[in-house]
């Protein structure tokens, strides 16, 4: 076979494992945009390979996609744009290849931006031995191998990760969609109406809200009673000359599913300017995230363009 035809088909089997290994990437980065860097770096490493040599090309291009991941983790770069308090995954669109599996509730959940958020929380290797045993079903055989580790420790590691997630996951269970948009509609009509006492009653009393402030502030901005995100919401879904000016335009309201959680999304045109992003406990809202940062929506817009959204809640804002 010639070199050409050899390249080719090398290019061929890499592009097959390409969406899985940008699911893992994501939900090892929280960051589409440091997942797709990931896996082209691993094409890179793919490519100056002796690929003769490689027996089970998905196993060691997923050993070469983790360990650039933790790489990355361990980053001084990291370290400084991800402190705690300052750092939200990145939101992808229903049906983003990137999502990855969705067969199991532990692998729809590792998605979630509740669980990608609380990811931040662990070590690089418990993240990374939590991803590869809830999300893709490894076992601790394979996860040993792939991290350098014994199996003793790869349990060790997912004992810890789980217990720690655990312990800090608001477990509503899974939610019905069609319930969560109920929710959601109903939300939109009290925020747009100002009903701050029916926003209330829409929460959880230990509900929070956090948002990006479209990336302007150093921090998240963070409200932990109902009472004050009420307030907040109320204020933040009035429309003014000023946020329709800094929105580009007169937004259209969508509902949508975002990391496979009930969503709002403003768009002018075909640009998503803001996602609200929703977490839905015992039938009430727990978690209210806005996002708005360009940086963090390019993907999201991305695939926006290229889908067919349904009919706006709100066809002006």
């Amino acid at each position: 076979m010639d070199s050409t035809a050899t390249d080719g088909f090398g290019t061929s089997r890499f592009e097959a494992s390409r969406n899985r290994l940008a699911s893992l990437a994501y939900r090892l980065l929280g960051s589409a945009t440091d997942a797709e860097d990931a896996v082209q770096d691993a094409f890179l490493h793919w490519q100056a390979a002796d690929r003769q040599r490689i027996t089970v090309p998905e196993a060691w291009l997923t050993k070469v996609v983790t360990n650039l991941c933790l790489d990355r983790l361990r980053s001084a770069r990291a370290r400084r744009e991800r402190v705690v308090g300052a750092w939200l995954p990145e939101p992808l669109l229903d049906g983003d290849p990137m999502l990855g599996p969705a067969d199991t509730f532990e692998q729809r959940e590792s998605v979630s931006l509740a669980v990608l958020t609380l990811l931040e929380r662990l070590s690089p290797l418990e993240r990374a031995v939590y991803v590869l045993r809830e999300a893709f079903s490894y076992s601790h055989a394979e996860i040993a191998e792939i991290l350098g580790l014994t199996e003793s420790a790869s349990q060790q590691h997912l004992h810890r990760a789980r217990r720690r997630v655990t312990a800090a996951r608001r477990d509503g269970g899974e939610v019905d969609l069609a319930s969560a948009r109920r929710i959601v509609e109903a939300f939109l009509a009290a925020a747009a109406s100002g009903r701050t006492e029916r926003l209330v009653a829409l929460l959880t009393d230990d509900a929070t809200a956090v948002s990006d402030g479209a990336g302007l502030a150093e921090k998240l901005l963070r409200y932990d009673t109902p009472q004050r995100i009420a307030a907040v919401v109320r204020a933040g879904f009035k429309p003014t000359p000023a946020k329709r000016r800094l929105a580009g335009g007169t937004p259209a309201l969508h509902y949508a599913l975002v990391n496979r959680a009930p969503a709002l999304l403003f768009v002018v045109a075909d640009q998503v300017v803001g996602a609200v992003t929703f977490d839905i406990a015992d039938g009430r809202i727990a978690t209210v995230r806005g996002i708005a940062a360009p940086t963090r929506l390019a993907r999201l817009i991305q695939a926006w363009r290229q889908d067919e959204p349904d009919t706006p809640l709100i066809s002006q804002w």
